[in-house]
């Protein structure tokens, strides 16, 4: 299990949350940092109304004030103290909300900016069976969107949340102080606000959790629609897929509907409570006033101070809505960082310089999630620096075989060893790093040839990348570019057809010069001139190194030192192409179609 997910296990069951708490431990000190500021700012907040009571109260009163009675007796005085004493407490207010405003937003960077690495580090380290069953486009949705609505909750939301808590108790303090029967029914409004907010809270998630997901959907045909335009195209689907668009963005809106529905109402009766605080706290201190029960200074701190008090919960619909909206995201990239990983990391080291490339599978069973079993005690040997060709019909288990020896799947049974040791043993990075793999569909990122052949390496020269390109047959139309070897091929390699993409993956594979060589279907769609040019590069290719070839097209393993041919996960021949052909097999009626 890795780091991540442990860190993360424990907090399962826990509410999104103290799930975001517990993740976000190391930073507990920088939060504690930036409640105290946003604490300390409320506090100098309030006391602008404080002073405006006083302030009153010396105009009244005179020698008889509140300041009187501290040893400042002249009025005017007592006036350019309370100036001197407002400037400092805005300075004051101004520096504490600076000081939170930073660390706050700070927090959130750093919070949002490590969730996003875990998140996307753990999701690197899952097996291909979890990424067959999502598409991109959701995954980009948690790791992109549900991170950002993390970040604006942490940026607004928690300040938010302790100013208001803040507030109920720095003023509530002071009504108590002054006027304690006049405070109990000021904050009698409070108790039915919380009730409001837990009561929309608990309406809310699920219609956030929704929105979230219709949210990922639309995402996810995105993605694909974009990555799929030439076929939509081709097929003259626009229109409908237009309307397969429309169709998720409304069921979006929808959800959003209910959520802002919800939200919308919630404030209205908000303020309504507000307003019977404020009127109960206007009649009673007005008429304990006019009665002469309360100083006029004190009824002015009180009406002022009763509207600080309670019309920070009219913006608390707001904050419920903001907090929720963050915790439906929370809970899909906490959910993801607990996916199990399937491919346990070995920690035996694997020096390249040292391997043989001696391969075998030895009884494995393998299936993949939901289907038969493929394998059922699948063995055979690889003798180091020879070259095998699988070959077999469509789903008969050759890049299957591909994928386990390169971990991307794990085996239910048996073993696969790599020079006698068991490759569940190894290292993951040092395996692969050892195993150049050329795959049919060649993926080539947005960027330079150049780059995208010495991809995963560092330090690699000018003349290793030629050399490379020349190995694979790719050199001669690589240099009829007008950039050359500094060609940007466009996303997934957009630019350059099928067969020139191949060529460059396979000099990709060549220039990590590895001990052990996979070719996937690697020339399926090379023309035939450059399918021979790169077979007459074979016997540099296959030269100290062991070779694993995946065909369709018979012709290009006439010279494996081996074939094995496949059927139903199962090997039923095995021979030279001399020896297959010449006889009634599977593998000569194979030839026949190809």
């Amino acid at each position: 299990m890795s780091d991540v997910m442990v860190k993360h296990d424990q907090a399962h069951a826990a509410s999104p949350l103290s799930r975001l708490f517990s993740y976000s431990k190391n930073y507990r000190a920088m939060a504690i940092r930036a409640s105290l500021y946003s604490v300390l700012n409320k506090f100098f907040d309030v006391m602008p109304e404080i002073l405006i009571g006083v302030a009153i109260d010396v105009v009244v009163r005179r020698e008889t004030s509140f300041l009187a009675h501290l040893g400042v007796q002249s009025p005017i005085v007592q006036i350019v103290a309370l100036a001197g004493l407002t400037l400092v407490i805005w300075i004051c207010e101004s520096l504490f909300e600076y000081l939170y405003g930073v660390h706050w937003q700070n927090l959130a960077q750093m919070v949002q900016h490590d969730l996003r690495l875990d998140a996307y580090r753990h999701m690197q380290s899952l097996d291909m069976d979890w990424f067959d069953e999502r598409h991109s486009g959701q995954l980009v949705s948690i790791l992109n969107d549900d991170i950002n609505q993390l970040e604006r909750f942490l940026n607004v939301g928690a300040n938010s949340i302790l100013q208001v808590a803040s507030a109920v108790i720095f003023i509530g303090a002071v009504f108590f102080y002054i006027a304690p029967d006049v405070a109990c029914v000021a904050i009698l409004p409070i108790p039915v606000i919380i009730w409001g907010a837990s009561r929309y809270k608990k309406l809310a998630e699920p219609l956030y959790a929704d929105v979230r997901e219709k949210a990922a959907k639309i995402g996810a045909r995105l993605t694909s629609n974009i990555s799929g335009i030439a076929t939509i195209k081709a097929f003259a689907a626009e229109t409908a897929e237009a309307k397969t668009v429309a169709g998720l963005s409304n069921d979006y809106v929808g959800a959003n509907k209910a959520a802002i529905k919800l939200n919308s109402a919630f404030t209205p009766i908000i303020r309504m409570a507000v307003l019977s605080g404020f009127v109960a706290t206007l009649i009673l201190a007005g008429i304990k006033a006019i009665r002469g029960e309360l100083p006029v200074g004190s009824f002015g701190i009180l009406v002022f101070l009763t509207q600080r008090l309670l019309w920070p919960f009219t913006s608390l619909g707001q904050t419920v809505d903001l907090y929720q909206r963050a915790m439906a995201s929370c809970d899909r990239v906490m959910d993801l960082l607990r996916v199990p990983v399937r491919v346990e990391r070995g920690d035996s080291s694997l020096d390249m310089a040292s391997v043989r490339g001696e391969i075998a599978f030895r009884q494995v069973q393998f299936s993949y999630k939901d289907r038969d079993m493929l394998f059922d005690g699948l063995s055979f040997e690889i003798p180091s620096g020879s070259t095998v060709a699988l070959v077999g019909t469509t789903g008969s288990g050759k890049s299957s075989v591909a994928k386990l020896l390169l971990r991307f799947h794990e085996p239910s049974g048996g073993s696969i060893l790599l020079d006698g040791r068991d490759i569940a043993d190894l290292r993951v990075a040092d395996l692969r790093r050892a195993i150049g793999f050329v795959s049919q569909d060649v993926f080539l990122f947005s960027d330079t040839i150049a780059a995208n052949i010495s991809y995963g390496l560092d330090g690699v020269s000018d003349s290793e990348i030629r050399r490379a390109a020349k190995l694979a047959a790719a050199a001669e139309f690589i240099e009829a570019l007008p950039q050359g070897y500094q060609t940007v091929v466009g996303e997934r390699g957009q630019r350059l057809s099928g067969g020139q993409k191949q060529r460059i993956g396979l000099a990709r594979a060549l220039i990590k010069n590895p001990p052990v060589l996979i070719l996937d279907e690697a020339t399926s769609a090379v023309d035939n001139e450059t399918e021979r040019l790169i077979q007459e590069s074979m016997e540099t290719i296959r030269k100290g190194r062991t070779v694993l070839i995946i065909a369709h097209r018979l012709s290009t393993i006439r010279n494996a030192d081996l074939i094995l041919v496949m059927n139903q996960g199962v090997i039923v021949e095995s021979g030279t192409y001399e020896q297959l052909i010449g006889r009634d097999s599977v593998f000569a009626a194979l030839s026949k179609l190809t």
